[in-house]
């Protein structure tokens, strides 16, 4: 143990085992300074903490497999088949997928039979509708007046041969309409016309759903005639 005086700096190597830990008074042999020396901890200093500790490693925890899932199954070679992940929500998207197209096919299917089936009052609303219709096949009225019960008669009248054409005029629609003129042509049996002629019927307007009769006659009608065709006149005609 080394003391060093506190005045005049002389230095002495004395034993450590004479002082306590408390310490002691001393005096120096030089220049007679008295100080109070401590004395050495004979207990071990710890080292001091460094700067920075050094971050612990991190544990890499594996998940265990769920002990109710089945062990896989090896053939006779030892091989083990692979088997893939379930997916559950896959045959949902699926099931969805397919919902979404019947839904579809039943929403045209009910379009399709609805307008087929009332085709007559969409050719009301939308008349334009009657061409598209024609294409397709189906008949429709776009008149909205229907001629029914035609009837032929050739009879003797006054000394001549009068031919009588009747029928009936009905409203198919649900709303009042004009009664247009009425044409009737005449045809061979080649269908190749050889007299035709118009006429008004005795009313103006059919209500909705109603009916009215009509009557007409030409005298002397052609001998080729076989047959009578019957609609409304077109503008002109």
């Amino acid at each position: 143990m080394i003391l060093t005086c506190p005045a005049c700096q002389t230095r002495y190597e004395v034993d450590a085992a004479k002082f306590p830990p408390q310490g002691r008074d001393v005096r120096c042999a030089r220049c007679g300074e008295v100080w109070h020396a401590m004395g050495l901890d004979m207990a071990p200093t710890p080292p001091p903490p460094p700067a920075w500790e050094p971050e612990a490693p991190r544990e890499e925890v594996y998940a265990q497999p769920d002990a109710r899932d089945p062990e896989p199954q090896n053939d006779d070679y030892g091989y083990t088949e692979p088997v893939a992940p379930p997916e559950p929500k896959q045959w949902l998207r699926k099931l969805g997928l397919m919902a979404g197209w019947a839904g579809l096919v039943a929403v045209v299917l009910v379009i399709g039979v609805a307008a087929s089936v009332y085709r007559q009052q969409v050719v009301d609303a939308w008349p334009k509708t009657a061409t598209l219709y024609s294409k397709l096949g189906m008949k429709v009225n776009a008149s909205g007046l229907d001629i029914r019960n035609i009837q032929y008669n050739e009879a003797p009248q006054d000394g001549q041969l009068v031919l009588t054409v009747t029928g009936a005029l009905t409203n198919v629609t649900n709303r009042e309409l004009p009664v247009p003129q009425i044409r009737v042509g005449l045809v061979d049996s080649d269908k190749r016309e050889l007299y035709h002629w118009t006429f008004a019927p005795d009313v103006m307007t059919l209500r909705p759903g109603q009916s009215t009769r009509f009557v007409t006659r030409l005298s002397n009608p052609p001998e080729q005639a076989a047959n009578a065709e019957v609609r409304f006149a077109k503008a002109g005609e």
